[in-house]
């Protein structure tokens, strides 16, 4: 075993095991097995990060494998979004494979099965079946049909793929246990009827493998050796076993199913059928909302591929269940975008200011580091005029001690350029005050060398010079749920908790520099948050989405 055995996670050990008493570390291989029902969400992501991070620290391949057994919810759209989201990750594959590729194979394995007498043709409709299944504490009772002849359930079982029955009127089992304490082992469903078109096979099957019957099987097929599933899956691991054995050898090993705890996030729903609820119903704009937990969400929120594997990391794999808190997702976003994000001024909600003693006409550029935590992202050239705009909460007309920021009589520094002091501010006939009258300090512009220049204020304002102000729309995003566990309260539906104030839409003044942002570009707002340019954004309709705060003010206003 490794060295560094005691860093390892349970299933980094489990593997190292098998490679010294099963496998040869050539034959490890391990794949990611979507549904293509849907878009990847931030559940998905530790499953995704497991398999391909396995992959590259055992130097084996990873597939990507779409379990397309469901027409009815699967589509090209879906299977096209997933490999956008694993790319824009940063992970890369070896194959793409698809569970419908084996379609035929899967068909003859069922025919064998049938032959072996291991599974019959039930023509009982759905909810006799799931009576007949019985309870946890009832043994399940046998199909009238389980002990059909081999050649009635060979005759059956072809016509059904011919199209001869209609859906719900047959189905194919496996004849196992019908009094097994696992229910997945009581005689589980194998084929239904489904006349439904296939987005890769089209009309060429009307029978449909279930996904237990197909997941097992396509791993044997090409040759997984781990299956990782979340602990739901845990009780299908007795009956992904017993598929395996019964089938004709391949010559070589069968794969391992094993267990790891899905990823659950505090404010969140990650159930897909939830998210496709939320979209069917107009509560979200679609699969790739900001407000979303999809990978497409995320992205459009401007978390970046370094943060949510960040993220995942940190989290860590267990055996058990446990609640993440959101605020972790989020302090892993603050962390590399403070890194990363240039820095720029805009100003939300902004209320005017006329430097008195300024020149009239005059304007000037003053130099404004990018970034401080990478000053090989050099400066830009911001302008300062006579009128500027601040955010309204940074001046009160009249202030205590506490307050730092601007009032009458007060001085602050505006960041990158001089100190002012407020004088007298104007009011409109409903006494809201509508501009502030200041004078700056000549000799204190920030970088000229003067004593003044150094001299300490307690407040630093960030502005935008009126100008050259550009005006952009701000997509302010709270929690989508008020509810810490919004799907935990089985008496009520998690619609209930949906947060109807997870959106506010507001014009800002932003600096000249943004007018050439492209969409995705991210940026920390100075004293305000990182936001980054929404892909519906335009030269003459610019658009950002907040990404999060500079800090966690999340409890403190809840």
């Amino acid at each position: 075993m490794s060295e560094s055995n005691n860093s390892l996670n349970f299933i980094e050990e489990l593997i190292e095991l098998d490679l010294e008493n099963e496998y040869p570390k050539k034959d490890l291989k391990f794949r990611f097995p979507p549904e293509p029902n849907g878009f990847l969400h931030i559940g998905h992501l530790k499953a995704i990060d497991l398999n391909f991070s396995l992959g590259q620290q055992f130097g084996a391949s990873v597939n990507l494998r779409f379990d397309d057994t469901n027409p009815a919810k699967e589509s090209k759209v879906y299977v096209d979004a997933i490999k956008s989201d694993i790319q824009w990750l940063g992970y890369k594959w070896e194959k793409e494979c698809y569970a419908s590729d084996y379609f035929d194979q899967l068909y003859s394995w069922a025919i064998h099965f049938i032959n072996e007498g291991i599974a019959y043709v039930d023509s009982q409709d759905s909810e006799s079946i799931a009576i007949q299944k019985g309870t946890t504490l009832i043994p399940g009772s046998n199909s009238p049909f389980r002990d059909r002849t081999i050649d009635e359930n060979l005759k059956l079982f072809k016509e059904m793929k011919r199209g001869s029955f209609k859906e719900g009127s047959h189905v194919l089992r496996a004849k196992i246990d019908m009094s097994s304490p696992n229910f997945l082992l009581r005689d589980p469903v194998m084929y239904r009827i489904m006349f439904k078109s296939h987005h890769r096979t089209h009309d060429k099957w009307c029978i449909y493998p279930m996904y237990d019957w197909t997941h097992g099987q396509s791993d044997y097929i090409e040759r997984i050796t781990h299956s990782l599933c979340t602990l739901e899956f845990k009780p299908h691991r007795d009956l992904y076993s017993w598929f395996l054995k019964q089938l004709p050898s391949l010559g070589y090993k069968l794969p391992k199913q094993r267990e790891f705890a899905r990823l659950n996030l505090s404010y969140t729903v990650t159930s897909k059928r939830k998210l496709a609820e939320l979209v069917e119903k107009g509560h979200v704009l679609g699969w790739d909302d900001p407000r979303m937990p999809t990978i497409s969400g995320l992205k459009r929120r401007g978390y970046t591929p370094e943060a949510l594997k960040k993220f995942i990391k940190t989290a860590g794999v267990s055996k058990r269940e446990n609640m993440i808190d959101v605020s972790l997702l989020e302090f892993c976003a603050r962390e590399h975008l403070n890194l990363v994000a240039p820095r720029v001024m805009a100003v939300l909600n902004p209320i005017k200011i006329v430097i008195t003693n300024y020149p009239e006409n005059k304007q000037e550029q003053l130099e404004a580091e990018n970034n401080p935590e990478d000053l090989t992202m050099g400066s830009r050239k911001i302008m300062f005029s006579k009128n500027i705009f601040i955010e309204r909460d940074d001046f009160k007309e009249e202030a205590n001690r506490k307050f730092f920021r601007l009032s009458i009589g007060k001085e602050v520094r505006l960041k990158n350029a001089y100190i002012v002091k407020a004088i007298s501010v104007s009011k409109d006939s409903n006494g809201r005050i509508q501009l502030v009258n200041c004078e700056y300090d000549p000799k204190s512009k920030s970088g000229s060398g003067t004593e003044e220049s150094q001299r300490k204020v307690k407040g630093t304002l960030h502005w935008v010079s009126e100008s050259t102000a550009i005006e952009a729309q701000v997509n302010v995003y709270d929690r989508l749920f008020d509810n810490e566990f919004p799907d935990k309260d089985k008496q009520k539906n998690f619609l209930e908790f949906i947060n109807k104030n997870s959106l506010k839409t507001q014009k800002i003044k932003a600096e000249e520099s943004l007018i050439s942002s492209k969409p995705g570009e991210i940026f920390q707002f100075q004293r305000l948050g990182y936001f980054v340019v929404d892909k519906d954004s335009r030269r003459e309709k610019l658009i950002f989405n907040k990404t999060v705060g500079l800090r966690d003010n999340w409890r403190k206003t809840t």
